[in-house]
Parts: C-alpha cells; structure tokens; sequence
C-alpha cells in the first residue's frame, strides 16, 4: 500500500519596514540581499508588499544600501550614493531577472 506525501518547499518571506518620504511606515518584501566587496556596503533589493504589477505582470523594486546595527537585528537602509554602485546594482539586477527567466 503505497501513502504518497506532498512535500512543499517552505519558503522563508523576510520582510523590512521601511519610513516613507511622508514618515508613513510601509512593509515591504525582501527580495535580495548583495554583499559588494567592491564598495563594502551590503545592499538591499526590495519591492512593496501588496505592490500592484504593471500590464507586464512586473512589480517596482526598491534597491538601498545596507547599514546593520550593533545588535545585527535590524539597521539602516541609505540612498545608493555613486553612479558605480547604481552600474553594480543594475548588473545584480539583470543577473536576477536573467535568473527568473531560466
């Protein structure tokens, strides 16, 4: 007698809260995470959660960099400062939807 189990992958969803220009908090969906040895600075590629997709069936993503704090447990998303790192972060990009796409 054969039993057959469905065994589904769990996916682990991190969320951030990030403080809009109105200082409105919003959650927002942690897509990926990139440690640039280049510039020392991780970065963050996130989207907002319940985002509406465009007639391409795409959501906007959101890329900052990455300050953690003392405790490693939260910490502080900055603006992308330089035109090389915006050039690093939309080669991580492409490499993602590249990725998406096989």
């Amino acid at each position: 007698m054969a039993h057959e189990h469905n065994h589904e992958e769990e996916l682990h969803v991190q969320h951030i809260t990030v403080i809009d220009e109105n200082g409105n908090e919003q959650l927002c969906e942690v897509i990926h995470v990139h440690e640039s040895p280049e510039f020392g600075k991780s970065y963050v590629f996130y989207s907002m959660v319940g985002a509406e997709e465009d007639e391409d069936g795409s959501v906007e993503i959101f890329v900052s960099s990455f300050v953690p704090s003392e405790n490693g447990e939260d910490g502080e998303l900055t603006p992308i400062e330089t035109e090389a790192e915006w050039d690093m972060v939309e080669d991580v990009l492409n490499a993602l939807e590249d990725e998406n796409e096989d």
